[in-house]
Formats: C-alpha cells, sequence, structure tokens
C-alpha cells in the first residue's frame, strides 16, 4: 500500500510539503488545481498506507507526515541497492584500469576520442 500511495505524484508532493511541517487541509489544497474532495481522497490514501496522521487538533485537522513508514519503505529498497551499484561500480573500475592500462595514443585511446563531436560529446552515430 505505501508504494502504491508513493506512485502517485500528487501525493508525493503533498509528503514534501509536511516534511516542512503540519499543514491544513486547506493549506496542502492550495498548490493544486483541484477540488477539495480529490484533495481529501489522495490523504485518504495517505493515511490508509500508514504516511500520514492527523493532528489533536479537532477544529483544524491538521496532517502530519509519518516517517517512519517512509523509513521502512526506504530500508526496504535499500536492500536491492546491490542490483545498481555494484555493477555500475564494477564498470567504473573497469574503466578506470582501462584507461590506465591504455598508453597515450593507443588505439583505444585514438577509437574513444574519433567518436566524439566538435563539442566533445559522444558522437550518437559512434563515428
Amino acid at each position: 500500500m505505501t508504494f502504491q500511495a508513493l506512485a502517485d505524484c500528487t501525493r508525493r508532493a503533498i509528503l514534501a510539503r509536511l516534511a516542512r511541517g503540519e499543514a491544513t487541509v486547506n493549506e496542502l489544497a492550495a498548490p493544486f488545481d483541484m477540488s477539495q474532495p480529490s484533495i481529501s481522497r489522495h490523504l485518504k490514501v495517505l493515511g490508509t498506507a500508514g504516511l500520514i496522521e492527523r493532528g489533536a487538533n479537532a477544529q483544524f485537522r491538521p496532517r502530519r507526515l509519518k516517517p517512519e513508514t517512509l523509513k521502512e519503505a526506504a530500508a526496504w529498497i535499500d536492500q536491492f541497492s546491490a542490483l545498481w551499484a555494484d555493477p555500475l561500480d564494477r564498470l567504473d573500475d573497469d574503466l578506470k584500469d582501462a584507461m590506465r592500462a591504455a598508453p597515450r595514443g593507443h588505439a583505444a585511446s585514438r577509437a574513444i576520442h574519433s567518436r566524439t563531436s566538435k563539442n566533445g560529446r559522444p558522437d550518437p552515430r559512434g563515428k
């Protein structure tokens, strides 16, 4: 439910606002061009997911962020970080090793330079 709630950009913007402190429904609705019932539905989804809670002031009912739920989601995602971090780290190490091993003017170095355009960026055509 947490990731489903985080999938919507409006709900992420609401969470970003609540990260700065609690806010009323009207304050949360102000930046959006949508009806009060629509904002209330977003708040309900966030509340059901355990990402926000209502404050104690019964008259204004301010909402506030529940960071522990985000912390749990981040911890779950972190267990997969090796899937993207390790291969990229290995690629970076391999490229550094290849650059150190290639003598200046070596064919591999010339090939890299020949594939750059006049502005120094890689030529998308590979020429």
